[in-house]
């Protein structure tokens, strides 16, 4: 099996058909076994980064009376110890119920670099994995493995516009990204709030979405509300001062413009550069002067 098919295929994959299969090598890969909790370690590319509370002790209190149902897929380290590759939910819930070992798959031939992109596309599986997570997790793919977007979507079964849209989410300010972990905003919210230029502007519609608990389709409609003057290009209007605008780009040698307001008199004259050398030099002419 090539391993961009395991992966396509997600963990089940990884875990062998016949589940007390140990191979007949003698080696310890694909064997299901008990393994104490202080011996595995956390994934330290964990892609999850939130854990609800009240969802573990939900899962932990299941652990209790059903025990563990999917065992965790663990590789094997140095001095007999483990590291975790896919179930830290589980590892976490198991510690809080009191078990001392859990039920675990144990690969040797899984590299750590193949252990983090297991783990996200694990993750990114699920069903919980919040709207960031799961973005971060498309980005991480693309980004540390090279992957394209459409390859992406395959090995984790989605189509390559829903891993787009995803990863376009973490353009957003961080005050946006919060309100979206915690459930205040959905996805689709998000996507509309990315059509607005500015931080200020998505600041003041993102309140307005909460306080009024706005529809995707509102959120969208408002949006484009937003937009709608903005979108009208000013008409041209000619220099009221050709002849001084001329002057002073003669003087200074380069580009001016004069911007004079209808009413009062007043105005600012906008001078050009284009590095930062013409700005130094500017700078010094009119000390100069």
């Amino acid at each position: 099996m090539n391993r961009g098919t395991a992966l396509g295929r997600g963990l089940s994959a990884l875990i062998p058909s016949d589940i007390l299969g140990v191979p007949s090598d003698g080696t310890t890969r694909g064997a299901l076994r008990m393994i104490p909790l202080d011996r595995i370690a956390a994934n330290p590319e964990q892609p999850r980064i939130v854990f609800k509370g009240a969802a573990l002790e939900e899962l932990a209190e299941s652990i209790r009376e059903h025990g563990i149902l999917t065992p965790l897929l663990v590789r094997r380290i140095e001095n007999g110890s483990y590291v975790l590759i896919a179930g830290e939910r589980r590892l976490r819930a198991s510690g809080l119920a009191g078990m001392v070992e859990v039920p675990c798959w144990v690969r040797e031939d899984v590299g750590s670099r193949e252990q983090l992109e297991l783990a996200l596309v694990e993750n990114i599986q699920r069903e919980d994995l919040d709207p960031i997570e799961t973005a971060e997790s498309y980005r991480r793919l693309c980004e540390e493995f090279g992957l394209t977007q459409e390859a992406v979507a395959r090995r984790v079964g989605k189509d390559r516009a829903t891993v787009a849209n995803a990863i376009r989410l973490l353009r957003l300010p961080d005050f946006a990204l919060a309100e979206l972990r915690v459930g205040r905003i959905s996805a689709g919210h998000a996507k509309a709030l990315l059509g607005l230029p500015d931080d200020d502007l998505l600041r003041t519609v993102l309140r307005e979405v909460i306080k009024d608990d706005l529809s995707v389709r509102a959120t969208e409609q408002r949006v484009k509300a937003v937009l709608a003057p903005r979108r009208r290009a000013p008409a041209p209007q000619a220099p009221r001062f050709p002849h001084l605008e001329e002057r002073i780009c003669r003087t200074l040698g380069s580009r001016v413009k004069i911007e004079s307001k209808p009413r009062g008199g007043k105005g600012r004259i906008v001078i050009e550069y284009f590095d930062e050398d013409e700005l130094d030099r500017l700078v010094k002419r009119l000390g100069a002067a």
